[in-house]
């Protein structure tokens, strides 16, 4: 199976101030993906190029960061649930499926709810990567109560920042905010299982992430009225920053997409 390459496949680029995507002449299959907690679109960059060409990659941006600086981060999970829904209408066209890691691994749920309710196209598949059911949130600390200092080192454990980036308190300080935002929005939403939805849902998970366990993604299981399996991937919170580990995975999204 071939793989986009540089020379042949063009990468993300901002179609509206909340969707950043990859055009495919000949799509197969769209993937629209969902950033982890303060993450921008541009975290899915190097997808466009690494997934066979056949998928066409799609980023949701949240407000309050990257071509969205300038906005407010959302504090209402309904709000930006209508949002990102009437931003995505227009994409769920032909097969599609999401993506969402860590938190948005959350909204990527809540959306696929979303359309299920309205009687709008659902995702072919849902792949949460990374995130615990949400029965599980509520047990233990929560990341948005902690104190700064124990919030950053908490993030810091998590992984996901290049290292230079981590040793610059500039940096840090520009950054953290919209981390903690998202922790904060979801921490204190209440998440139902109904509606089920009825795409298939994959949990993956890093078997050494400090914040997720592999039992507590297991009750997703509960969320979907069709199939349901967990994959487990060697390394923590950020285990597809891992070269041959992303290479895995985009074999897997690949085989699993346009089968």
């Amino acid at each position: 199976m071939g793989t986009g390459t540089r020379g042949s496949s063009a990468g993300l680029v901002a179609e509206s101030s909340a969707l950043w995507r990859a055009r495919r002449t000949h799509c197969g299959h769209r993937l629209i993906c969902f950033p982890h907690a303060g993450g921008g679109a541009s975290a899915y960059a190097d997808w466009a190029f690494g997934l066979p060409d056949g998928i066409e990659v799609t980023a949701v941006q949240l407000p309050g960061r990257q071509n969205r600086v300038d906005e407010d981060f959302p504090t209402r999970v309904p709000p930006l649930v209508r949002s990102m829904t009437q931003a995505l209408r227009p994409l769920l066209t032909g097969p599609f499926s999401f993506f969402g890691h860590s938190c948005g691994a959350l909204l990527a749920h809540a959306v696929a709810q979303a359309l299920r309710a309205r009687g709008l196209p659902q995702p072919a598949h849902l792949f949460l990567s990374a995130q615990a059911a949400p029965e599980e949130i509520g047990k233990g600390p929560k990341m948005h109560e902690l104190s700064a200092a124990e919030f950053r080192a908490a993030v810091l454990r998590l992984g996901g920042f290049e290292a230079e980036i981590a040793d610059d308190e500039d940096a840090m300080e520009a950054l953290l905010p919209s981390v903690l935002a998202d922790f904060r929005l979801w921490e204190q939403h209440r998440i139902s299982p109904v509606p089920r939805v009825d795409s298939p849902i994959t949990a993956m998970v890093g078997m050494d992430d400090s914040r997720v366990s592999v039992e507590s993604v297991q009750g997703w299981r509960t969320y979907t009225s069709a199939r349901f399996e967990t994959l487990v991937y060697p390394g923590g919170h950020f285990y597809f920053s891992d070269e041959q580990t992303s290479a895995e995975l985009y074999e897997f999204l690949g085989r699993t997409l346009l089968a």
